[in-house]
């Protein structure tokens, strides 16, 4: 509903009694359940003016632009500082009055990193638990609208929800309502130390983590205020974010969260970053503990009791989080690691690889996309530079004979062109297997569109190049450049994630086919340079074949 106008005309009382019973049935059919809502705070609930909603935390304001109302900057847990750093996220702190949601909050603690798909466009700052909600802006009485939660990449040292790439605007005027929420990155986010284990003050190491699974489950508890159906949650993550949506697929703790999920050049197989145990490692293969020792000790923190907790949190956050960045972690650094990088195996979150979680069946079941880019990202490479089809053992021969073929000459290519195929284009064919297999139905796509003012320097999609497409913002990253062939592609990626969050299925009026994926064949949904989205059998297939037969070897 809109904010009513005041009228100067005398209302009758049968009008009166009319808008009375109106507003009562109104009230009946959006009211909400408590879910669990800590005591004192109230049921979520949408006020008689939509812009207004009131959740577990107290009433917030909302803005409407275009069609679309939004949220911005919305708590969903206690900021993660003093005592609460490196603590699981804790329960958010009530507000009185109407909190103006018309900003974005901080983004989480990092070093800025200049990339038009992760650079925030806020200050970063502990103080960063907060989550941004986009719905159409009109609403009917007692609708429930399909929710896509959407988590953002950056290696797991940058980004955040406040690029203007990430709008849900545009899937919002589709129906949807769409909710992007933060998480701590570096050292705030993956981290693990003796004096924190010792402390036993809950779980530890995958903070990061935590703070989405935290969000999701805020999700459940107060997206009816926002006319949201919790029963039908979409997760979608792209970069880190899509490796994040590969391990809460494959968590014990997420059951019931999400109803469907989308991994964007997400990996799929061991752990794109990371991997280390939480406790109990060796000089040669470190723990997650011990590599904050580490930290600690490079700052002159060398107790690893209580005393080395207290100095620990009494650091400030830039000495934490240092020069971390992506460009960091592409370097080369000496000395012992002082940064987990990512998923940490604490047993609780995260069991083990979601590789082995997916062949163990114990992934949860959801209908999934998963696709990537055609010039992806490598963040594993082969494991000799000098000669990096090496890799590929006794059919090295072949393999060479194969990415020759496709006019990879050198050795820098071959090298980049192979650690994409072992990171990203095979693993997500694996995880579409195995799902398969599973009984879920999956849909795989590879995206190789490059936007036309783009064409003369670049021959591919390169890494996290769809986001534009997918959140239909190809304005906000290409401004006057965008020419009618990007439009029809913007359009159609954006019309198949969005039948997907709405109905489980990517097909919809106006739109080529897609049909499952079928382990028998090559297909997969190209998303073309210049013929639209086209089903073809796999140009990469021989390639990724024998990436697959060198993955069982190296396992």
């Amino acid at each position: 509903m809109i904010r009513a106008e005041k009228t100067e005309r005398r209302l009758t009382v049968a009008h009166l009694v009319g808008l009375i019973l109106l507003l009562l049935i109104v009230a009946a059919c959006t009211q909400s359940p408590s879910h669990n809502i800590p005591p004192g705070l109230g049921a979520p609930s949408i006020q008689p003016d939509n812009t207004v909603v009131r959740i577990e935390g107290g009433t917030i304001e909302g803005t409407v632009s275009r069609k679309v109302l939004s949220f911005k900057g919305v708590p969903f847990a206690a900021p993660p500082t003093g005592p609460y750093r490196w603590r699981a996220p804790q329960p958010v702190i009530p507000w009185t009055g109407v909190r103006k949601a018309a900003m974005f909050g901080h983004d989480c603690m990092q070093a800025i990193e200049t990339s038009a798909a992760t650079t925030p466009n806020s200050s970063p700052s502990e103080d960063c638990l907060v989550l941004n909600v986009w719905r159409p802006a009109h609403q009917e009485p007692g609708e429930r609208l399909p929710v896509l939660v959407w988590i953002h990449g950056g290696a797991y040292v940058n980004g955040g929800t406040s690029t203007p790439l990430y709008d849900g605007s545009a899937f919002a005027r589709q129906g949807l309502i769409v909710v992007s929420i933060n998480y701590r990155l570096g050292r705030f986010g993956f981290f693990a130390h003796p004096a924190l284990i010792s402390a036993n003050e809950g779980p530890i190491g995958n903070f990061g983590y935590m703070d989405q699974i935290a969000a999701l489950r805020w999700v459940q508890r107060n997206i009816a205020a926002f006319a949201g159906d919790s029963h039908q949650v979409t997760l979608i993550g792209e970069s880190a974010g899509g490796d994040s949506v590969m391990h809460l697929l494959t968590s014990p703790q997420t059951t019931g969260l999400f109803q469907r999920a989308i991994v964007m050049s997400g990996h799929g197989r061991m752990h794109a970053l990371g991997g280390y145990t939480l406790s109990g490692g060796t000089p040669q293969k470190p723990s997650a503990d011990q590599i904050g020792v580490n930290f600690a000790k490079s700052l002159g923190i060398i107790d690893t009791g209580p005393r080395a907790l207290s100095a620990l949190r009494d650091l400030p956050a830039d000495k934490i989080c240092g020069d971390l960045s992506t460009s960091w972690l592409l370097r080369s650094t000496l000395g012992p690691p002082t940064y987990a990088k990512g998923a940490i195996v604490d047993g609780s979150i995260v069991i083990t690889s979601p590789e082995e979680m997916l062949r163990r069946k114990k992934a949860n079941k959801v209908p999934l996309m998963i696709g990537t880019t055609s010039q992806d990202l490598s963040p594993a490479v082969p494991p000799s530079a000098k000669d990096p089809l090496a890799y590929f053992g006794l059919n090295t021969k072949q393999a060479r004979a194969l990415y020759k073929a496709d006019g990879l000459l050198m050795p820098n290519d071959m090298y980049a062109a192979a650690g994409a195929d072992m990171t990203m284009h095979e693993p997500a064919r694996f995880v579409a297997h195995q799902m398969t297999q599973a009984g879920m139905p999956v849909w795989l796509y590879r995206f190789s569109y490059v936007a036309d003012s783009l064409r003369p320097k670049i021959r591919g999609a390169a890494h996290a190049s769809e986001l534009p497409f997918v959140f239909g913002t190809l304005l906000a990253r290409y401004g006057e450049a965008v020419t009618e062939r990007d439009r029809r592609t913007e359009s159609s990626v954006n019309a198949y994630f969005a039948n997907f969050a709405k109905h489980g299925d990517p097909n919809g009026a106006g739109l080529p086919t897609w049909p499952t994926f079928d382990p028998g064949r090559s297909d997969l949904m190209m998303f073309t340079m210049d013929n639209g989205p086209v089903i073809i059998p796999d140009p990469l297939k021989e390639r990724l074949d024998l990436v697959e037969q060198a993955a069982k070897a190296w396992r």
